[in-house]
């Protein structure tokens, strides 16, 4: 006997509901589908790196190239789709007109992306690309439209690749880190260790490290700066909540950096070089771990409560 709910839809038939419910949906697709042509027969003007006149198809490579600093580019579009399915029934509610001044944003765009073309700067492609896209939904679907999707939309901008082009926030990320982590080694637990630049090292030269560009923070401030925004929009309707919980993002990148070097210190002091290694190396997830932790205890602290009188009020009977 089969214990499955007999109102209980499937994921599929859900879908299906939601699409035959979204208006104007061929207006939509064929603009899109024509703004992703244009980007991708037309959207890069710069062959030095990557031989291809598709911005999708550079920043695909930019993105998968060894070592990015900018995979997360891969994820944000699945995380955007997901939000804007949790609002369908919101979305679905609100009236869906054609809202013209969006074409004031589109010639923006396309202004910005001509700009940016000429110039051969293709990041400024990447923001007109999705500036645009933002267009099509008030153009389509109206002003209502634009305001509800405004936070997930807001996410591609994690999409704007900068791995290259951080060294301005790097270099001063690389110096703070290791600054704190060698005062605390030095000043706080006693291990005979000293800086120079960006390089750590106790006087006997047993062992040495290098806080490279990749340990500076940089991919973990991006990351956590997409996860603070997004859980802060979720889970707070308070703007000064929202805004704290995303402020968030660049001491906790600074603090887990810290704890990862000082942990490279302790072990390298306790067990030798190659210890301290492995901590680098292998324990690097800690250090996240310790970030995401600390963004839970807040936000629980920040918690918003519903009020009593709502509490009280008696639930509506259920339809039948």
């Amino acid at each position: 006997m089969s214990t499955e709910s007999p109102n209980k839809i499937s994921f599929p038939e859900e879908l299906a509901g939601v699409w035959a419910q979204l208006p104007h949906k061929g207006l939509f697709f064929g603009l899109l589908a024509a703004w992703f042509a244009l980007f991708h027969f037309l959207g890069n003007s710069t062959f030095g790196y990557y031989d291809t006149a598709s911005l999708p198809g550079w920043l695909y490579r930019v993105y998968t190239e060894k070592n990015s600093e900018d995979g997360h580019g891969l994820l944000i579009p699945v995380v955007v789709l997901v939000l804007l399915w949790t609002k369908r029934a919101e979305l679905l509610a609100l009236p869906a007109r054609a809202w013209w001044p969006a074409l004031a944003l589109l010639a923006f765009a396309l202004v910005l992306h001509l700009f940016g073309y000429l110039v051969q700067q293709t990041r400024l492609s990447v923001i007109a690309f999705f500036l645009g896209l933002y267009s099509l939904v008030g153009l389509t679907w109206g002003a209502a439209w634009m305001r509800a999707t405004f936070f997930p939309m807001v996410l591609f901008a994690f999409c704007l690749p900068v791995g290259s082009i951080s060294e301005p926030v790097t270099f001063p990320m690389r110096m703070l880190v290791t600054k704190i982590s060698v005062g605390i080694g030095h000043s706080v637990l006693g291990i005979d260790v000293v800086r120079d630049g960006s390089r750590i090292f106790n006087s006997a030269k047993t062992f040495q490290y290098d806080v490279a560009p990749a340990c500076s923070g940089i991919r973990s401030l991006i990351s956590l700066l997409a996860l603070t925004t997004i859980y802060g929009f979720v889970s707070f309707g308070t703007t000064w909540k929202r805004l704290l919980i995303v402020a968030l993002a660049v001491p906790l990148a600074v603090a887990g950096n810290v704890l990862r070097i000082t942990g490279v210190i302790i072990a390298a002091q306790a067990f030798g070089h190659d210890a301290g290694t492995f901590v680098e190396q292998k324990l690097g997830f800690v250090t996240f771990l310790f970030a995401i932790g600390s963004l839970m205890a807040l936000g629980h602290l920040l918690r918003e409560k519903k009020s009593p009188a709502a509490d009280a009020l008696p639930s509506a009977p259920a339809p039948a």
